[in-house]
């Protein structure tokens, strides 16, 4: 596997910067419809606030994340809950999973994660093969991530910044931890490895940010954008392409009422695995 990468993620960061994530998940829920009898694989879990909802209506959840802070802290949350079981892998290397199992589940799901997993180019077909071969037949994957244009402006802008601080753009173009395609792009992937898309749409959903110290735009940057602030040179470069990106994106973004709102885009399949 590769490296581990350094750990932004702690469940204070994350309920204090994207706390709607979890909440604004409904759509993409139903789509599931879980049975009673359902053995499901969560890919991306987080904290595991979304997962543990899904566990009264089926028979079993395991849930994967790469980051051991969250893992820890819905291990903690979640403790004693019969059939929920939270375990730390990257996703992007399935069939490393010590769990891994052809045609072991009846349903895998992912909320908000997908763009993360399927980032890196050379992994990413290898991810969605190895889901196709872990569901049984007649299997559903059903997930919602960002889509093309997802946060648009403030990608834009965080791209600029740590240009600005000296980095190339091609460097910074490695940088972006996020893969949001086109819902065409994204049948044809699906398609490719075997799946039936039976459904799938893209919904342009402004998001309002938190307020408060250490969330609004500022908190959501340092920990969506880490990565992109890691490539920065020194804490000085990185502070100043973060007030960069908020001073930018404050006519942009920023409405009358003073809160200020991302542009995200979602995009949400329901995929089956052929009889």
């Amino acid at each position: 596997m590769a490296q581990q990468a350094k750990d932004h993620w702690t469940p204070t960061a994350y309920t204090t910067s994207a706390p709607f994530v979890p909440l604004l998940a409904q759509t993409i829920t139903t789509w599931l419809s879980p049975l009673p009898h359902d053995h499901i694989l969560d890919l991306g879990c987080g904290e595991g606030l979304l997962t543990s909802t899904l566990t009264p209506h089926c028979a079993s959840i395991t849930a994967l994340d790469a980051s051991p802070n969250l893992i820890t802290a819905a291990k903690k949350t979640y403790t004693g809950v019969v059939g929920l079981n939270f375990q730390v892998h990257d996703c992007r290397y399935l069939e490393r999973w010590t769990g891994f199992q052809e045609a072991g589940w009846d349903r895998v799901f992912s909320n908000a994660a997908m763009h993360w997993i399927l980032r890196d180019e050379g992994t990413r077909e290898g991810v969605l093969r190895d889901t196709f071969r872990m569901l049984k037949s007649g299997g559903v994957l059903a997930f919602e991530m960002g889509g093309k244009g997802n946060v648009a402006e403030v990608h834009a802008a965080l791209m600029a910044a740590v240009v600005h601080q000296g980095i190339p753009v091609e460097r910074a173009r490695e940088l972006c931890p996020w893969f949001f395609p086109s819902e065409e792009g994204m049948r044809k992937l699906l398609e490719g490895v075997g799946f039936v898309v039976e459904r799938a749409e893209v919904e342009y959903r402004p998001t309002r940010l938190t307020e408060g110290e250490e969330g609004g735009l500022e908190g959501w940057v340092r920990l969506m954008g880490a990565r992109f602030l890691e490539g920065v040179e020194g804490e000085r470069g990185r502070e100043e392409a973060v007030k960069e990106v908020c001073e930018v994106l404050r006519t942009v973004i920023r409405r009358e009422d003073g809160s200020w709102w991302l542009g995200y885009v979602r995009l949400r399949v329901l995929a089956r695995k052929p009889v």
